[in-house]
């Protein structure tokens, strides 16, 4: 059998794009492994749909070079490069069945006959689609709508396939089947998968690879359990889920340990996950790392506090805690419902452990709250859409 060839990497080198005095996209540089699901995540405003728009070939760069492979394919129009697009509108012909919607490319492309039915029939099959090819989109619902433009833009067998805000317009159930769907679909074909969202939990589910924009720069790039699990910035803690931050100083070092001095004690974490070694540190741990001690411990981190309030959410109980960290910043901690879970009301005092190793440190210099009114923003965008949905 034929080695099958490889799937080019997309690389922007160092790339920069301006609107008058604006800059959308500041000395960008990435590579997008091929064959890979890669998330552009941001807030609104921040340059990536900017940047996918410059991928796409209908934005010029003002500096900078855009490559697949090693084609230079910056100045190059959009029908040369390979590259489809799926927007969140979908843009179907409502004249045109399923089917020949998703051969309108071929048939433009002058592609006829036999060939057509094979690749249409091919990627409806893919979509799981096949049944419903003669309907037309009014028949179908906003899911399979939105499969019929990824069939669409198949079809065509891009190198690159850019999503911009797909699943924006479907209601939050149908939204998190369609994250399977399109995961499961990226697999199959093994094309390259390039999707920006302003949603935490999308990139989340989807991705192999996420990049998170701030303001025109990459503020980290990596997988996503690494991004939760070791974010590098405020910003990228804040905004990529919730994180408990506080200001402290490096007081020692115990073996491969480091020792901060936090307000009301001391938190130790692995030297390998801070931003420096000395100095000042923002201590971070995320809100389900933590839990409400009910027996004696040891070898973890601890801080005291009085409950504020305690919220049930199913499968979990969120605890908001004040402790000496800060008065105005509570600490939030997510417990399972589990037997273990300790029964807590507002107005205890409480203590909160957690393990030296869920401890991450980042740039004494950062601001604690980067990301943060940000992220509340993408939610409510999430959350608006949802309550339009029903």
């Amino acid at each position: 059998m034929a080695e099958q060839a490889r799937i080019e990497d997309l690389h922007l080198v160092h790339v920069t794009k301006s609107f008058g005095t604006f800059t959308a996209v500041d000395d960008l540089s990435l590579t997008v492994p091929g064959g890979g699901f890669f998330a552009l995540l941001g807030p609104s405003g921040c340059g990536k749909t900017t940047t996918l728009r410059m991928v796409a070939g209908l934005e010029t760069p003002s500096e900078g070079q855009i490559l697949l492979g090693d084609r230079d394919i910056t100045t190059r129009r959009p029908y040369e490069r390979s590259i489809n697009t799926v927007f969140q509108s979908y843009a179907l012909f409502p004249h045109l069945d399923i089917f020949e919607n998703v051969a309108f490319g071929l048939r433009r492309q002058g592609v006829k006959g036999a060939e057509v039915e094979q690749r249409v029939n091919a990627v409806l099959e893919l979509v799981e689609l096949t049944a419903l090819a003669r309907r037309k989109p009014a028949q179908l619902s906003g899911g399979q709508q939105q499969r019929v433009a990824v069939a669409r833009a198949l079809v065509n067998r891009p190198d690159v396939l850019l999503l911009d805000e797909p699943l924006g317009a479907l209601d939050l159930k149908l939204r998190r089947q369609m994250q399977i769907e399109l995961k499961r679909i990226q697999s199959e074909v093994g094309t390259t998968f390039i999707h920006v969202t302003h949603d935490q939990e999308e990139a989340m589910t989807m991705a192999d690879t996420i990049a998170v924009m701030n303001a025109g720069l990459i503020e980290q790039m990596g997988a996503p359990a690494e991004m939760y699990d070791l974010p590098r910035t405020a910003f990228v803690a804040n905004f990529l889920g919730q994180s408990n931050l506080v200001h402290g100083q490096i007081t020692g070092r115990d073996g491969a340990d480091l020792l901060v001095r936090v307000p009301g004690g001391e938190v130790r974490l692995p030297a390998n996950r801070a931003a420096d070694d000395s100095g000042g540190l923002i201590i971070g741990v995320r809100p389900e790392k933590m839990r409400i001690a009910y027996k004696d411990e040891q070898n973890v981190n601890r801080v005291r506090g009085e409950v504020l309030d305690v919220s049930f959410t199913g499968v979990a109980t969120q605890y908001t805690v004040e402790t000496p960290w800060d008065p105005d910043r509570p600490v939030t901690v997510f417990e399972l419902n589990d037997e273990g879970a300790p029964e807590v009301k507002a107005g205890d005092n409480v203590e909160l452990v957690w393990e030296y190793g869920f401890t991450f440190g980042l740039d004494g210099d950062d601001d604690l709250d980067a990301g943060n009114e940000l992220a509340a923003e993408a939610a409510e965008v999430a959350e608006a859409a949802d309550a339009e949905d029903e």
